[in-house]
């Protein structure tokens, strides 16, 4: 179970990457556009709103890689004169926190969601449902409910890390 969780975040990651790469170009073309406007040219049309669901879509797909990978910031300038059982408490409470602030999230998404498609809110240039940049961003968001709950087994002792996927925290 472990190497199926990391390997959907790891496909996620990509997924979030290949988003990003596609947004990054429509950007581009929408500033030639813009800077090309004297000969009929013009922005693209709601790049402003396609961003803004990619990108958000592009966060949630990078964000649970990222946790299963001991990416996140950390303030690290005392970690290791602390005691080692003052760092395992302090590891599992960040996780568990992370694990609470996700949840959260996912739960409060889900209802903004629900919300939007009930109101029937739509974009102000491309007229799209707002609420489909939520749904495209809600099931990344599942799974990384899924993912933060995992890391916080691992922390717990409850389940093995498989090997090669994750960097230990202690080494920072």
């Amino acid at each position: 179970m472990s190497k199926i969780i990391y390997r959907l975040s790891q496909w996620l990651a990509w997924f979030g990457a290949l988003v990003l790469g596609l947004l990054s170009m429509l950007t581009v073309t929408s500033i030639a556009g813009r800077a090309m406007s004297f000969a009929g040219l013009g922005p693209v049309p709601g790049d402003f709103e396609l961003v803004e669901a990619g990108t958000a879509l592009a966060v949630f797909c990078f964000l649970p890689w990222c946790h299963l990978k001991n990416g996140h910031a950390i303030v690290d300038m005392f970690w290791k004169s602390y005691p080692p059982a003052m760092r395992r408490v302090l590891e599992v409470l960040s996780d568990a926190l992370m694990l609470l602030v996700w949840a959260l999230l996912v739960w409060r998404m889900g209802l903004a969601m629900l919300d939007y498609h009930g109101n029937g809110e739509v974009s102000f240039i491309l007229q799209m449902p707002v609420w489909w940049g939520y749904a495209a961003s809600f099931g990344p968001a599942m799974l990384g409910c899924i993912v933060y709950a995992w890391r916080l087994f691992e922390t717990l002792g409850l389940v093995p890390a498989p090997q090669g996927f994750v960097v230990s925290r202690s080494s920072h």
